[in-house]
């Protein structure tokens, strides 16, 4: 099977690369909240409690559908730094197999990025707390299987 989407890593490189052009901080924190304009309204009916992402600094939501073996998340935010840095996540996570999820290190990830050391305490916590949601959710799909 081909796969026309570039993978974890691939798509990691090309962050890293927009990131290193960047430069400064403030740079780069305007380009994650710029990643968050562009995301998909997320359905009133995935706004519950249920797929709301605990520990963050603004209310985070993440929903997933199962789509063949691949997991697509939605997500959205009333921060847009928040709402950047999921969608940041989902570049790097939707539409992929819960294998690639669970074998993919997003602390390293993040940290090649520099995206933790950049965020305060409890955003940085908000952020590993939104890769755990997507991790469990490829949990329970392999799981279930």
């Amino acid at each position: 099977m081909t796969d026309s989407k570039p993978t974890i890593d691939e798509t990691l490189a090309e962050l890293v690369e927009s990131f290193d052009l960047l430069g400064d901080w403030e740079s780069r924190i305007g380009y994650v909240i710029d990643l968050g304009k562009d995301l998909e309204p997320l359905p009133e009916t995935d706004r519950v409690d249920a797929n709301k992402v605990p520990g963050c600094a603004a209310q985070v939501w993440l929903s997933q559908r199962q789509v063949g073996d691949r997991l697509v998340f939605y997500a959205d935010s009333d921060s847009a730094l928040s709402k950047g840095n999921i969608a940041l996540l989902l570049q790097l996570y939707s539409d992929r197999t819960p294998d690639q999820i669970l074998a993919f290190d997003a602390r390293a990830a993040l940290d090649r990025l520099g995206l933790p050391q950049a965020l305060t305490r409890q955003r940085a916590n908000g952020l590993n707390n939104m890769v755990g949601q997507i991790r469990e959710a490829a949990l329970a799909v392999t799981a279930s299987d």
